[in-house]
This record gives structure tokens, C-alpha cells and sequence, in this order.
């Protein structure tokens, strides 16, 4: 593990050479699930393999709800593992060689959620249609990165909704709500209308639409952050995991990545289990999960609602003066 030069104040999650031996442990490959793939096996636990080698070990609708964030069809650097850009016909067998045997984890009544740009949307929508109900896409704004000078900024990523039964799965729209600064308030007879005063100002709860502005990508002041480059945000995850799960549910990643879904799941929680082909982002998500059992906290989520980005660092702080 190549040890990187960071800034004093850079809060990215690391690996000592003791850590990755200690959390090694904790790890589940195929050998060990050939001898046992008992529940204790897979259930709150990190496996460490190929996708397609694992599945067959866990059982078919095992899963309330599974999120899946797959390499996009871009060409990425994942620690040394090298994904290839491809042609759509070639992209869309890549899915098929694999999303079919995932929607056999899902329940009867589960629901599925997967990521994807503007690149694979398309191949993504055609690879769900045939195995589930499209519900919705969501629309989620990406603000980071630098501008492209021939090309607009890519900053919009998607989010497809599905289920195997559109006339039974959980939804809690009450669980996902934001809390929206109000600019202009409205009021009749005096009082507030749809809105709340309070001594840091003035507030809305909102039902979330299908286009979220208020995400913020992990980066290297968060401790939530990793080296992963691709690692999706806490407050990103809870969405899903509140308005499509209920507490002790199971929540399944094919793709784990640095954890964030499992992660997730255990500070709201629900049980989980992920797969991740690389092994020291399995240690990244084995180490994020032993801090979950002691800080609960994601990134702009508190009291039950969701607020808007950088408003609930900015309420904190007119609290602590006030």
C-alpha cells in the first residue's frame, strides 16, 4: 500500500499496515463460503471477490433491497484494477452478464436502485426494463470536478428506481423529507404558512422530488472520504436506504466499493452485505463499519429530515453563537 502525502487538516480515511492485517480477518472470500455459506457467512459482512463468484453462494431473494453502483462505461482506474471504456452493444452484454443473477437476490416485494452517468443511462434502463418495473430515475447533481472546455460540465448523474412488483414494495416518503430554507415567506393572518419560524430562520419540510441538489461528494475534509474514485456519499445512500427499507431489512451491494451502502445501512439500522473485487476497498468499508458502531452521524441528515447542502453546517453554527 503506497503511502500518499496528504495536508494536515486532510481527513481521508487511511490504512495502517496493523489495521489492514487486523481487518483482513473480517473478510469473506469464496474458499471460505465453499465450506460454509451459512447466514453467518454473508449477513453484516464484507465478501471479497468477483461478483459473478460469489453470487451463486448467496441465496435467491435474499435481499430487501439492493443498490448497485457499477463501473460506468468509462475508462477508471479502480487501485490498479483497470475498467474499459466499451461500445454500447458491448456494455449492454457486460450488464446482462451479471444484472439478471442480481435481481434473483431481490425479494418479492424489494426494491432496486442503480447508478449510472449519462454514458450508460441508456444501457442501464434497457438492462432493468427486462427484469423489473421502472418506477422513477432520479437526477442527482455531481458538483465537483473541473469544467470541460469542449464540452458542457458533467455535472447530473442517475439513479434508476425498480421493483419486481410495482403493487407491493415499501416506500416512506415521510422518512425522506428536506428541510428548505425559505427566501420568501408566505403568511396568512399573520402566521406562517407551510413553514416554520425559527430562531435561526425560516424553514419548509419538502417532499423529495426526483431531482436531488443537495449532495455533496465526499471529499478530503470529510471522514467519510476514501481513495476510492468513484465512492458515493453517505447522505446519497440514506435516501434510498430510508424511503425503500425498513429497520433490521437487508440491504445488498454488489458492488461495494469502499462501503458506502453497508456503512450506511448499519448506522440507520438495517443489516447488510456487500461484494467488492478489490481488497483494500474491503478494508476501507471493514474500517468504516467499526466506526459506525460508535458515530452514528451522516453528513447533512439530523432530526429525521434531510437539509439542503452546507445549510445545516451554516444552523449549527448561528446555534453555537446565538
Amino acid at each position: 500500500m503506497t503511502e500518499k502525502k496528504r495536508a494536515a487538516n486532510n481527513r481521508t480515511l487511511t490504512l495502517t499496515v496493523e489495521e489492514s492485517e487486523m481487518l483482513k480477518k473480517n473478510l469473506i472470500t469464496a474458499d471460505i463460503l465453499k465450506n460454509d455459506s451459512s447466514e453467518s457467512n454473508l449477513i453484516n459482512r464484507t465478501l471479497n471477490g468477483d461478483t459473478l463468484a460469489l453470487l451463486p453462494f448467496i441465496p435467491d431473494e435474499f435481499a430487501d433491497l439492493i443498490i448497485i453502483d457499477p463501473p460506468y462505461n468509462l475508462t477508471k482506474d479502480f487501485n490498479g484494477m483497470k475498467f474499459n471504456s466499451r461500445t454500447q452493444e458491448c456494455y449492454d452484454q457486460y450488464l446482462a452478464s451479471w444484472f439478471p443473477l442480481v435481481c434473483k437476490k431481490l425479494k418479492k416485494n424489494g426494491s432496486l436502485y442503480i447508478c449510472g452517468d449519462w454514458k450508460c443511462t441508456s444501457s442501464l434502463q434497457r438492462a432493468v426494463e427486462k427484469e423489473l418495473t421502472i418506477l422513477n430515475r432520479i437526477t442527482w447533481q455531481r458538483e465537483k470536478g473541473r469544467g470541460a472546455k469542449n464540452n458542457w460540465k458533467n455535472s447530473m448523474e442517475d439513479i434508476w428506481f425498480a421493483v419486481k412488483n410495482p403493487d407491493d414494495y415499501y416506500f416512506n416518503v415521510e422518512a425522506v423529507k428536506q428541510k428548505r430554507r425559505v427566501i420568501a415567506p408566505y403568511k396568512v393572518n399573520g402566521r406562517p404558512k407551510d413553514w416554520e419560524e425559527e430562531d435561526d430562520g425560516n424553514f419548509r419540510l419538502t417532499y423529495p422530488s426526483n431531482f436531488w441538489d443537495d449532495i455533496s461528494i465526499p471529499f478530503w475534509s470529510m471522514p467519510e472520504n476514501t481513495d476510492h474514485p468513484t465512492q458515493k456519499s453517505e447522505k446519497l445512500y440514506a435516501k434510498l436506504i430510508l424511503a425503500s427499507s425498513k429497520k433490521g431489512d437487508l440491504i445488498f451491494d454488489p458492488f461495494l466499493g469502499s462501503g458506502t451502502a453497508s456503512v450506511v445501512a448499519k448506522k440507520l439500522g438495517r443489516r447488510y452485505c456487500g461484494i467488492e473485487l478489490n481488497e483494500e476497498y474491503c478494508l476501507f468499508a471493514e474500517k468504516r463499519l467499526l466506526t459506525a458502531e460508535r458515530d452514528l452521524e451522516i453528513q447533512g441528515y439530523q432530526d429525521g429530515v434531510f437539509w439542503e447542502r452546507n445549510t445545516l453546517n451554516l444552523q449549527k453554527k448561528m446555534t453555537s453563537s446565538s
